[in-house]
């Protein structure tokens, strides 16, 4: 059996105070944290994409009177902003652009991404309705659906277009891992009947062609 526990370095960060008297506010706080967490795992074990997802997700949207563009999947920025606004769903309170911008900046490596370019990614998140803005609020949270959403994006981008597309371009598989697990076994056959569906269709694999 597995059990989580919520560990607090910095009280501060809970925004509600640190007395004694406020020892209830605190637990309070740290039960969200560790019931989001577990929410957020359940999330990405169980993922899911909706119809017409991926179409709908570049095209650009409208937030009150301001156009903001769409989410694309294949700008890695994009990807580090996904990827960010999920680790961030546990907060207690949400988070604010701040704390976006320095967990891309944690998670990606990138430090040259400024906070104007999160406020603006955070935008295209809400234009989506990946992340919400309570009312005047200047924190932002996600949904138990959103983080399913964006778990669904990140797994089928990073885990399944990326390998097999890398894959069909080996016609041959390399050296066999020392470690063969089930789901090596699944790439290695949609690896191979994706060749064949690419025969089928005329398509060259760059491998192929030279």
């Amino acid at each position: 059996m597995l059990r989580f526990e919520a560990i607090v370095h910095n009280t501060k960060a809970l925004r509600c105070g640190r007395v004694l008297d406020r020892f209830p506010q605190i637990i309070d706080r740290l039960a969200g944290m560790v019931e989001r967490f577990c929410t957020t795992l359940d999330c990405v074990d169980t993922t899911f994409v909706g119809d017409g997802l991926l179409d709908q997700l570049p095209a650009p949207t409208q937030i009150g009177a301001t156009r903001v563009g769409g989410v694309d999947l294949n700008k890695p920025r994009i990807r580090a902003a996904l990827s960010a606004a999920l680790a961030l769903s546990a907060a207690s309170d949400g988070f604010t652009v701040a704390e976006f911008t320095a967990k891309v900046h944690a998670m990606s490596g990138d430090t040259d991404y400024t906070s104007r370019q999160g406020a603006y990614d955070l935008r295209k998140l809400r234009g989506k309705d990946l992340v919400i803005k309570p009312g005047r609020s200047r924190r932002y949270h996600l949904s138990t659906q959103a983080a399913s959403t964006i778990a669904a994006l990140l797994t089928l981008r990073d885990q399944v277009i990326g390998p097999i597309l890398a894959g069909v371009r080996s016609p041959r598989l390399g050296r066999k891992p020392a470690t063969w697990i089930p789901i090596d076994r699944d790439y290695e056959k949609i690896r191979i009947d994706m060749q064949t569906l690419l025969h089928d269709l005329g398509i060259t694999t760059a491998a192929a062609a030279a």
